[in-house]
């Protein structure tokens, strides 16, 4: 197995595709990134700017170059030793016209060859509904769409479709019969009834209207597929029969203005395997399994043998050739069987890195038994965020929030409520069609007779809201401990809440736990089980919704600590824990991956190193907020008793700003649109004035108005005047914490990741703000100099770089520097013991240490945090006049020679080392030992 040394994630799209990683290779070699670790690179829907709505996973995607670009991209790689970790998407594929699998579902319904690729409502084994599968992707309601003439039925060789701007679906079979039989006395009055080409035509007629039902699935293919060549044969070749059915598509298409004109194209769709909707009908009505709540994208039965083997074939192709090094496995929760996924994939895949994206709650264990690395870094995320948070002042931030907002509602009480409005506003189809197959398990025995369908539908959403965690892995070979617990945790929260459910919520735990009857046949057991996984399918994307894309945009207490996979009601984590952590880490998952920022974070890591200074300074902060709004007031509007924006988002904003505020005044209006399009897109996503399903424009408009009078650039701003001053106090504070944030990372137990663009300050909003282009040649020449002026004179380098942090410089300089100490010592980073070092002295509290140890050879990592009360802004947290007496206990069979390997420079220990010492010329430290 390769394992990597450090990943660099690239977000391939058309703008950005192989060519253009070719061109950075030897850059990220420089950097010290031993691999590339690339969005999904398979064919995806047109103009895709992130990969993840696949249309077809066995060829490259040729938005991003051709075979032969790829090719070159991989040869430039491998010179460089340079591996590749490509993440796939097993969960889902995108409803679009160019997903050839789902057409063909479509067009065929049941008898399709890909009918059990889908996770389609008709494939329930205990289900017999043949209704059309939902197409809500209509941007109005049906009526008007059709009405409007935005449907249009079109012909071309692949036969009759039916067309919504860039969506083209194709008509079954049956329906050309519809199309045929209009004006086709007109044509025999053109042709004669008896000439050949009319003749012929009656034939398919014929062909169509008499479909044998006992036809095999590939008989009727064949027919379809002879029928449709045939026709189209007639259309090009006879100027009669072209003009009849382009008269008839005319027929069919209506006019405007007349809404009875569109009778016959109505009646057409309406006898599809497909029913075409408006796109928010998909939250009420859903017979297919979705991603979360988009529509645009289907899940795949994964589980079906025949659709791994399909969809991983060039998977396991690339992988087989040394293309590919390592996988990563995207939404691992939302397969029906993730356990028999992974071992499959391992079988396919044989000895190759495999990490998850899997988001662990705190106190969460990684399913010991999946044959993987660990997961993809969100969990060791949020530890390394949370050190930087100043715990001690948890009570004083909250105060200042409830009086700022005057909301007193806590997080923990806010998660159930938002997951409980995902599931009556979003998922409310989803969470039907589960009450439905728990009615149909439930009336089988006496004890669940009497429960009815609206009492099972609001006992699941109240079991579905309290689970803690993204889902349990129950299946067929039993339940661990450890989701029984959960499992009887979430149970008894939803009695405490819903006691008038008690037997429902009885019968609900009975199932989960899979405590079957004596009396249960195997067919019975079978359905109970296929409930519960498919109940555990919806708790991770509730979760998502619920948590992540909802009460993460509501509870804005310290929104540094808003994160995916986060604790947002827990202030910050102590450095014990944090060390508690990493040593778990290092005892059960040491190469799983270590991210810092991703394609999924809600804000930069710089942003959230910023605002983590906030923590530190509770009374100030309180004061600076009172006195902008004070300021701001006047421009807020009120309508009908509501003064919008809302408290609320105001005191997101005022954080927003000063995490995201550029150092340089030519950044400054990029960023103002680049936050007014991330509070409309956070606005949205908190669901509380307006959202996505029902956009309130009035407050919308207002809080963007809002916004710009605030951030208007002119001399006698006077809430620029106040704020400046504060932010840029703040953002030199931040700029420490950021290197101690990167250095931690590098040196922890894991695999550093390290997200496109950042390792230089990364300012960057959610999505797709964090996609923007990234600019390599200012990087590059960056590095460039760097590493040419470090082999003349480090020690005045490094002075340069500290007196010029903003251009971010410095943060490139402690990267690769950091990056080649692990390289050179990877036995120490990879298996290496860890050992928490113990800080005593005046500024013991602002000093994360520890040491990893192999063999002969110890590396001691050195990283402060709290700077507002260790220096003034325009010092420096370096040497002795700063720490004092503040000291670290080295490990006892410790080196007395040490070299640190940022500044390359020696330093001299005895059992104990000063802090100032290790310090004496740069923020952090990364000591190697040299006896």
């Amino acid at each position: 197995m390769r394992i990597p040394t450090a990943t660099y994630r690239i977000q391939f799209n058309s703008a950005f595709g192989f060519g253009a990683a070719k061109a950075i290779t030897n850059y990220l070699a420089e950097l010290g990134i031993s691999d590339l670790y690339a969005s999904p690179i398979f064919k995806a829907r047109a103009g895709s700017t992130h990969g993840y709505d696949i249309v077809d996973p066995t060829v490259l995607n040729p938005e991003l170059g051709t075979q032969e670009g790829f090719e070159a991209l991989v040869q430039e790689l491998q010179q460089r030793s340079i591996g590749w970790l490509q993440d796939i998407v097993p969960n889902h594929m995108a409803y679009d016209s160019e997903n050839k699998y789902l057409m063909d579902v479509l067009e065929n319904g049941p008898d399709s060859n890909y009918v059990d690729y889908f996770d389609l409502a008709w494939n329930s084994p205990f289900a017999s509904s043949h209704e059309p599968i939902l197409a809500p992707l209509l941007g109005n309601f049906y009526g008007d769409s059709l009405e409007n003439g935005e449907i249009q039925l079109k012909y071309d060789e692949s036969g009759l479709n039916v067309n919504y701007y860039n969506l083209k679906l194709p008509l079954k079979l049956e329906s050309y019969a519809k199309f045929l039989t209009q004006n086709l006395g007109k044509l025999a009055k053109n042709l004669g009834r008896k000439h050949p080409i009319f003749v012929r035509l009656l034939g398919i007629l014929y062909m169509v209207k008499n479909i044998p039902s006992e036809a095999t699935a590939q008989q009727r293919q064949d027919q379809a597929a002879f029928v449709k060549g045939l026709l189209w044969e007639l259309y090009t070749d006879n100027d009669d029969v072209r003009t009849f059915i382009d008269e008839n598509l005319q027929l069919f298409n209506g006019e405007q203005g007349k809404p009875e004109s569109f009778n016959l194209l109505d009646s057409l769709l309406t006898e599809q395997f497909f029913r075409l909707s408006y796109w928010k009908v998909g939250a009420e009505e859903m017979n297919y399994r979705r991603f979360f709540t988009v529509n645009e994208l289907i899940s795949v039965k994964i589980e079906e043998l025949k659709v791994f083997n399909n969809t991983h074939d060039l998977i396991g192709k690339l992988v087989d050739e040394g293309k590919f090094t390592g996988l990563r496995i995207d939404h691992i929760d939302g397969l029906y069987d993730p356990t028999q996924y992974l071992e499959r994939l391992k079988e396919k895949t044989g000895d190759t890195y495999i990490t998850v994206e899997k988001i662990l709650q705190p106190g969460e264990d990684l399913p010991s038994n999946w044959p993987v690395q660990g997961t993809s870094g969100y969990d060791y995320l949020n530890y390394l965020n949370g050190v930087f948070c100043k715990t001690d002042n948890e009570d004083k931030f909250t105060q200042i929030y409830w009086d700022f907002t005057g909301t007193r509602t806590t997080f923990e009480q806010i998660v159930p409520e938002k997951k409980h409005l995902i599931i009556e506003r979003n998922l409310a189809g989803d969470i039907d069609n589960l009450a439905f197959l728990l009615k149909k398990i439930s009336g089988k025995y006496r004890y669940g007779n009497d429960f009815t369908i609206n009492g099972l539908k609001r006992a699941l959403a109240e079991v579905l809201t309290r689970f803690p965690i993204y889902r349990t892995y129950i299946t067929q070979e039993g339940i661990s401990e450890s989701d029984r617990l959960y499992t009887q945790e979430v149970i008894e929260a939803a009695k405490a809440n819903t006691p008038l459910l008690q037997n429902e919520l009885n019968f609900i735990e009975k199932l989960l736990l899979l405590e079957y009857d004596d009396s249960l046949t195997q067919a019975e057991k079978d359905q109970w089980l296929y409930f519960v996984m498919r109940l555990q399918q919806y708790t991770g994307p509730l979760m998502a919704k619920g948590v992540e894309d909802t009460a993460l945009y509501v509870y804005n207490r310290f929104i540094a600590l808003n994160e995916v996979g986060s604790e947002p009601g827990r202030f910050g984590i102590s450095a014990s824990e944090f060390h508690e952590f990493n040593q778990k880490r290092q005892d059960s998952w040491p190469l799983a991956m270590s991210a810092s920022s991703t394609h999924d974070t809600k804000r930069g890591e710089d942003i959230r190193a910023r605002l983590n200074v906030l923590s530190e300074i509770p009374e100030e902060w309180q004061k600076q907020v009172r006195t902008w709004s004070e300021i701001n007031r006047s421009y807020k509007k009120t309508v009908k008793r509501l003064t919008m924006p809302d408290r609320n988002d105001e005191y997101l904003f005022y954080q927003t700003l000063v995490g995201a505020y550029p150092f340089f005044e030519h950044e400054y209006a990029s960023c103002v649109e680049r936050v007014k399009d991330y509070l409309l897109k956070a606005i949205r996503e908190a669901k509380v004035y307006t959202a996505w399903l029902r956009q309130n424009s009035t407050y919308e408009n207002a809080f963007i108005d809002f916004v710009s009078a605030v951030l208007e650039p002119s001399q006698d701003n006077p809430f620029l005047k106040e704020f400046v001053p504060f932010q840029k106090r703040v953002a030199y504070y931040g700029i420490f914490n950021s290197l101690s944030q990167a250095l931690l990372k590098i040196a922890s137990p894991g695999i550093p990741d390290f997200y496109q663009g950042t390792e230089l300050w990364d300012f960057s909003l959610v999505d797709p703000d964090n996609r923007r282009p990234v600019d390599y040649e200012i990087r590059q020449s960056y590095l460039k100099a760097i590493k040419e002026q470090a082999k003349t004179d480090i020690l005045k380098l490094i002075d340069e770089l500290l007196a010029n942090k903003e251009d971010a410089r410095i943060k490139l300089f402690l990267t690769n520097q950091a990056l080649k100490a692990r390289r050179e010592s990877l036995e120490v980073f990879e298996k290496g013991s860890y050992l928490p070092l113990e800080v005593s002295g005046n500024f013991q509290e602002h000093i994360v240490a520890f040491a990893r140890s192999d063999g002969n050879k110890t590396i001691v990592t050195i990283a402060p945090r709290f700077f507002t009360s260790l220096i003034q802004p325009g010092e420096y947290p370096l040497g002795q006049q700063v720490w004092d007496d503040t000291s670290l206990k080295l490990p006892a069979a410790g080196a007395s020679a040490w070299k640190d390997a940022i500044t390359e420079q020696p330093v001299q220990a005895n059992g104990t080392l000063l802090i100032g010492e290790a310090l004496k010329h740069f923020p952090v430290a990364l000591l190697v030992s040299q006896d």
